[in-house]
């Protein structure tokens, strides 16, 4: 299915009156409102290919229809998220569950889409039905060097299949730890890892980057080899200028301070990408921002104040991504307001006045910086972002069109209604 530009002029029509009156107080009031819209235009976020099917747990998954049989189907489906809101003009694959048998002709549709190929992601946390060795004792920290082997020549597998595509990363993301007392022996499996990391390292092109995701729990859960932001560090740092760490929002302990986090590794200049999601408990992999939105913003005021102290792009200097579990919402829907948070939480920290702030601090005027950074959070943005959108080619209200149109049910009428995205 593909939409019409005439469906998105009709519908920002039918509320152009509405949003002008909204927008007029900010254009009025608001300094810097040209510029906000503007960073808001540029800033796109990746939509992996996975998350456009409904998620599961380890109990059972309960897939909806018209989801995506494949990696053509996949584009399309990103393809109408991006002409709804302008701002998911990219794919972060899966290998192996996303292979191009046709590299050429993917990047065409992608290209048709306005799609571009964000980072590629290996896997090494399940066993293929071709593979001879099993992981389940490990990957890239395996006891058998034969295992190791294995991981990294699939990991180089996927950065060929990235070159072809255009991309310019690899994401490194491992289950690989224990979940028993004794069965690992802690410095030798982060040796390990770290010897298989190298390997792939090499193999990176000069302009690629390897970013290393890190994860507190699941599936082991004494312990994980790469469980947190420092581990990461110290792999990417003993790796080299071309690997950094990759935060997502979701995999920390319970209220772990990530603004924090954040502003650490951009002062380091480590920090290479974000995963976007939320959670109540633990991995949750939720809606970005429909738990901890106050965390979200503050997260951006750090990536807004560490991107500006370094002279950074907010839009291309950082990989920026959802990695979300659509386990009982429909996955375009849930992505279009994941988005929708996530450019708000943005725009929020971009109405930061950020001398101001610093005055505060060195003055330690606590209630001072605390109603500055409130002041901007408790503002409704909504109008500017919409605004983005529209002068993007994007609809007002992307969900509420989403719906108008009854998208869900053509995608069902061409798809079926049993059908289940492949990869999951």
């Amino acid at each position: 299915m593909q939409l019409e530009s005439y469906q998105i002029a009709d519908h920002n029509n039918s509320l152009q009156e509405s949003h002008q009156r909204k927008l007029a107080y900010w254009t009025e009031e608001l300094a810097n409102a040209e510029a906000i819209i503007a960073k808001l235009i540029d800033f796109q976020i990746a939509i992996p290919s996975w998350a456009l099917g409904t998620g599961g747990t380890r109990f059972g998954r309960f897939a909806g229809g018209g989801e995506p049989r494949s990696l053509e189907e996949k584009l399309e489906d990103i393809g109408l998220l991006h002409a709804l809101n302008q701002s998911s003009g990219a794919i972060s694959l899966h290998i192996p569950w996303d292979i191009p048998t046709d590299p050429e002709a993917i990047k065409q549709l992608a290209a048709q889409h306005g799609i571009r190929f964000d980072a590629m992601n290996s896997n090494t946390f399940q066993d293929q039905p071709d593979q001879p060795l099993s992981y389940k004792f490990g990957s890239l920290q395996h006891v058998d060097p034969a295992v190791r082997q294995q991981a990294i020549d699939h990991n180089i597998e996927v950065i060929r299949h990235g070159i072809a595509l255009g991309s310019d990363s690899l994401t490194v993301w491992l289950s690989d730890g224990s979940c028993f007392p004794g069965q690992l022996n802690f410095r030798k499996a982060f040796d390990r890892t770290l010897g298989s990391l190298q390997a792939i390292y090499e193999a990176l092109p000069d302009d690629w980057k390897l970013l290393v995701e890190y994860k507190a729990y699941e599936p082991n859960f004494y312990s994980t080899t790469i469980g947190d932001w420092g581990s990461s560090l110290l792999y990417a740092t003993k790796l080299g200028p071309k690997a950094y760490t990759l935060v997502d929002l979701g995999h920390h302990l319970p209220n772990a301070n990530i603004e924090q986090i954040v502003a650490i590794l951009l002062n380091e200049k480590k920090l290479g990408g974000f995963h976007f999601n939320d959670s109540k408990y633990g991995d949750d992999d939720l809606t970005a921002g429909s738990i901890k939105p106050y965390q979200l913003f503050l997260i951006f005021n750090e990536l807004v104040d560490g991107l500006d102290a370094r002279g950074l792009d907010h839009a291309t200097s950082l990989g920026w991504m959802i990695d979300a579990s659509h386990n009982v919402k429909d996955p375009l829907e849930d992505l279009l307001q994941s988005v929708e948070a996530i450019q708000l939480a943005y725009a929020q920290a971009l109405l930061v006045d950020r001398v101001a702030l610093e005055e505060a601090r060195e003055a330690n005027d606590v209630v001072r910086a605390q109603e500055i950074l409130q002041e901007a959070f408790r503002t409704d943005i909504r109008p500017l972002v919409a605004e983005a959108r529209r002068r993007a080619g994007g609809a007002l209200q992307p969900l509420a069109l989403f719906r108008q149109l009854a998208v869900r049910q053509k995608l069902i009428g061409e798809r079926g209604a049993k059908t289940i995205a492949t990869g999951l």
